[in-house]
C-alpha cells in the first residue's frame, strides 16, 4: 500500500488534517488520535477558542500544534520582521524545548519556521533568530517579556496564542506576565488554554482571554494513568538514602527519575547516589540551560540511567520507556505528584511509582491521596526499621490535626487545639514526629523587571 493510501487511513485525516502535515504525522507514527485531539482539533480548525483540561501525557501538544500549523501553511512564507504568527507559552524551558521538537516533527516538509525564546541561554542568538520573523515562537514568559519590552519582538501580528500548562505558570508567578503578553497580541487572535487542573485563578484567566471557548476535559482532574502501579515506603528521612540505594540495585529499574523537593535536596541526593556507586545526572533551576539539556539528553539516549530532578521536570519531560519514578520527597503541592508520576506509564506502557514518606510528611500524603482519590498501599518489599537513635523514653509525637493546614508539635497525651481529639487516620497515626515546618521548596529567582508599560514589577524568572 502506498504512503498516500496509508495517509488516507490515518485517523488525523478524519479530523481535517491534510497534505504535508498528514504525511508527517504518518511518518512520525501518529495514526490514531488521542481523545484530547479528537475533541479539540476540528473545533480549532473552525476557529474556536479551546479550554482544554487533560492529564499529563495526553497528547496536548499535537492537539494545539496541528490546527495552527495547518492554518499557517495557507498563509505562505512571507513574514514581517520581528513578528511571530503563532505564540506558544510554556512555564519551563524543558517543556518549551519539547514543544518545539514535536512541532518540528509534525511540520516536516511544510517549510514552517520555529524559534525558542527562554532564559538561561544567549539572548543575542534568540533576537537574531526572530529578527526576520517566525511562524511559530515557543517561549517562557520571563524572557519573552524582556524581548517585547526592548522592542526586539512585536506581537501585534500574532494570530494564534497557546497557553500550555497554565496552572504551572500560575504556580510560578507568571500570570501577570501572561496577561500583558496576551494583551499585546492581535485582538482577532485565536486562543487555546491547556491545563491539567483548573483552580479558580485559571478559570478567571480563561474567562478574560478566551471567547466562547469549547471546553474539552478528557479525564477527571488529578487522575493518574491506570498503567502506573503506585505505592509508598514508610521511612524516616535519615533512612531514605539507604532505601533508595537498595531499590536501585534492582536491574529492573532500568530508567528512573528521582524527584526531590528542593534544588539543594536534588544535589544532595545526587551526591549520595554517586558515593553509593551509582551514576546519576541532575536538573533543577540553578543549573544552566546547557547543563540541564545535557543531563536530559543523556537520560533520553540511555547513557544515564538515573535522573534526579525537582518539579521543574515534573512536566515537559517526555522520555520513552521510563520504568520507575521515585519520590524521594513528597511535593509541596499535591497536584505535582500527579505530574511527577506521569513521567512513567506513558502511551499505554506499564510504570511504577514509589514514594518515600517520612512521618513529618503525613499531611502532604493525605493531600495527595485526596487528589488522586485513593489510599496508597504500603510497599512491603522495602520496610524501614524503627529508628535506633531515638532515646528511650523520648515522648512520641502525633500530627496536631488531620487537615495539614497547620504545622504544630504536640507530645502524645497533650490536649490538641483542633477538634479531632488528636486522632490521625493516616499511615503514620501515632508516629514519631509531627510536621515541624517543611523546608521551603524550589522558588524561582525573584527580580525587578519593567513591564511593557515601563512600570517596575516583581516577577519570577523562567
Amino acid at each position: 500500500m502506498t504512503n498516500e493510501n496509508n495517509a488516507e487511513l490515518n485517523g488525523f485525516a478524519k479530523l481535517g488534517i491534510t497534505g504535508a502535515l498528514l504525511k508527517a504525522t504518518l511518518a512520525a507514527g501518529y495514526t490514531e488520535p488521542k481523545p484530547i485531539q479528537v475533541e479539540s482539533i476540528p473545533a480549532q480548525l473552525e476557529g474556536r477558542d479551546i479550554l482544554g483540561i487533560a492529564q499529563t501525557g495526553s497528547g496536548k501538544t499535537a492537539a494545539f500544534a496541528l490546527p495552527i500549523l495547518s492554518k499557517i501553511i495557507t498563509l505562505g512564507t512571507k513574514r514581517r520582521p520581528k513578528t511571530a504568527r503563532a505564540l506558544i507559552l510554556a512555564p519551563t524551558r524543558e517543556l518549551a524545548v519539547q514543544i518545539e521538537d514535536t512541532i518540528k516533527i509534525l511540520a516536516k516538509g511544510a517549510h514552517i519556521s520555529t524559534a525558542l525564546v527562554l532564559g538561561g541561554v544567549s539572548r543575542f542568538s534568540q533576537v537574531k533568530k526572530i529578527s526576520p520573523g517566525v511562524d511559530v515562537l515557543i517561549a517562557t514568559p520571563g524572557r519573552l517579556t524582556d524581548l517585547v519590552r526592548e522592542g526586539d519582538l512585536v506581537l501585534a501580528d500574532t494570530q494564534w496564542l497557546v497557553l500550555d500548562e497554565a496552572d504551572r505558570m500560575l504556580d510560578m508567578g507568571f500570570i501577570n506576565d501572561v496577561k500583558r503578553i496576551a494583551k499585546a497580541t492581535s485582538k482577532a487572535r485565536q486562543t487555546a488554554l491547556f491545563s491539567a487542573t483548573m483552580p479558580a485563578e485559571i478559570a478567571e484567566l480563561a474567562k478574560g482571554l478566551l471567547r466562547d471557548p469549547l471546553r474539552v476535559e478528557v479525564a477527571p482532574q488529578g487522575t493518574t494513568a491506570a498503567e502506573i502501579r503506585q505505592s509508598i515506603v514508610l521511612a524516616r528521612t535519615k533512612q531514605k538514602r539507604k532505601i533508595l540505594s537498595d531499590m536501585l540495585a534492582d536491574e529492573a529499574m532500568r530508567s528512573v527519575i528521582v524527584f526531590a523537593r528542593t534544588k539543594h535536596g536534588a544535589d544532595r541526593v545526587t551526591r549520595d547516589l554517586e558515593r553509593d556507586g551509582f551514576e546519576a545526572a541532575v536538573i533543577h533551576g540553578n543549573k544552566s540551560q546547557n547543563a540541564r539539556q545535557k543531563a536530559l539528553n543523556g537520560f533520553r539516549d540511555g547513557s544515564v540511567r538515573i535522573l534526579v530532578a525537582t518539579d521543574i521536570a515534573a512536566r515537559g519531560i517526555d522520555v520513552p520507556g521510563i520504568s520507575h519514578v521515585v519520590n524521594f520527597d513528597l511535593p509541596d503541592e499535591a497536584e505535582s505528584y500527579v505530574h511527577r508520576i506521569g513521567r512513567t506509564g506513558r502511551n499505554g506502557a506499564d510504570g511504577i511509582a514509589v514514594t518515600l514518606v517520612d512521618p513529618s510528611e503525613n499531611a502532604k500524603l493525605k493531600q495527595v491521596e485526596r487528589i488522586i482519590r485513593m489510599k496508597l498501599p504500603v510497599d512491603a518489599d522495602h520496610l524501614a526499621l524503627p529508628d535506633p537513635q531515638r532515646p528511650a523514653g523520648e515522648p512520641r509525637y502525633e500530627p496536631a490535626n488531620d487537615r495539614g493546614d497547620r504545622d504544630e508539635r504536640r507530645p502524645q497525651g497533650q490536649k490538641p487545639r483542633g477538634n479531632n481529639g488528636g486522632k490521625s487516620k493516616g499511615h503514620f497515626a501515632g508516629g514519631d514526629r509531627a510536621p515541624g515546618g517543611a523546608p521551603k521548596g524550589d522558588r524561582p529567582f525573584r527580580g525587578k523587571r519593567r513591564g511593557f508599560g515601563g512600570r517596575k514589577q516583581t516577577t519570577r524568572a523562567a
